[in-house]
């Protein structure tokens, strides 16, 4: 699955925050409800236009910003 087919950046939607693709729901509020506890099937219920491939993709998205990130130590005098 292509990130790009399912998460889309749009300065003019959600001050460019990443959303699911034709909504503007963001990865972000998906991502926070799983945390929360919330089940794939109460996501799909509360929000019908979504499917289990979008709520895959923004665990995706989320994933590869964790692998992107990088921490420097910075030495103590």
């Amino acid at each position: 699955m292509a990130l790009a087919d399912r998460i889309t950046i749009d300065l003019n939607v959600l001050v460019g925050k990443p959303v699911v693709r034709g909504t503007r729901l963001s990865v972000e509020l998906i991502v926070d409800l799983l945390a929360q506890g919330w089940t794939q099937e109460q996501i799909l219920d509360s929000y019908p236009n979504l499917t289990v491939d979008d709520i895959r993709a923004c665990l995706a998205y989320a994933s590869e910003l964790l692998h992107a990130e990088r921490v420097y130590r910075l030495k103590s005098g």
